[in-house]
């Protein structure tokens, strides 16, 4: 098997490149073409549980980004996708479309304990690598200002259940089991560990 020096990451997150530079590992955007509904890949189906979303989800997005890969040539590369999703049961909390759905699902996060749920998959040397991170959050009880307040600061938007746990939302979250890392959307243990089978060095 190769040895690699570094990644393509597809993803536009800005916290998985951070959380990858973190542990040190060498890596470059491979993000969706102009032609490509990324979008389309989040689509729920009907009956699905988190954890089959997600990790649907994340292989369709590795799929997507090996084609990318091959278009341009760098199919000796290896490639690393992520998606994070918020569950309150069975209920999938994806990102929130306008002001409205962030308000609905901070009241229905509030006071509660949720899990977030963050699958990781990584192609290299012909193999597809796989890893799934659970963890709970319990959120204290959120007044109506303390939820408006939150929303008028813009974080909620383009984050799974409406919120990002390394940011403003922080005051509000009393307990946390699981991979922290994971909850901000790449589980590093487990990406560490994907890319040690990979023989990526970092």
């Amino acid at each position: 098997m190769s040895r690699h020096n570094h990644i393509l990451l597809a993803s536009q997150s800005p916290r998985r490149r951070q959380l990858l530079e973190q542990i040190g590992v060498a890596h470059e955007l491979l993000l969706p073409e102009a032609h490509e509904d990324a979008e389309a890949l989040e689509v729920e189906r009907p009956g699905e549980s988190p954890e089959d979303y997600v990790q649907r989800v994340t292989r369709a997005k590795l799929d997507a980004a090996c084609a990318r890969r091959e278009r341009l040539g760098r199919a000796d590369v290896p490639v690393l996708a992520a998606d994070t999703t918020v569950a309150l049961g069975r209920r999938i909390l994806g990102k929130p479309a306008d002001a409205d759905e962030a308000r609905a699902m901070l009241r229905a996060l509030s006071g509660h304990t949720h899990r977030v749920l963050t699958a990781i998959a990584l192609a290299a040397d012909g193999q597809v690598l796989q890893a799934l991170s659970s963890s709970h959050v319990r959120f204290a009880p959120m007044e109506e200002r303390d939820i408006e307040a939150y929303i008028a600061s813009g974080e909620p938007f383009g984050k799974a259940g409406a919120y990002g746990i390394q940011g403003r939302i922080a005051a509000f979250v009393a307990h946390v089991e699981g991979s922290y890392s994971g909850i901000m959307g790449l589980p590093l243990h487990e990406t560490a560990m994907l890319l040690r089978q990979a023989h990526v060095r970092f």
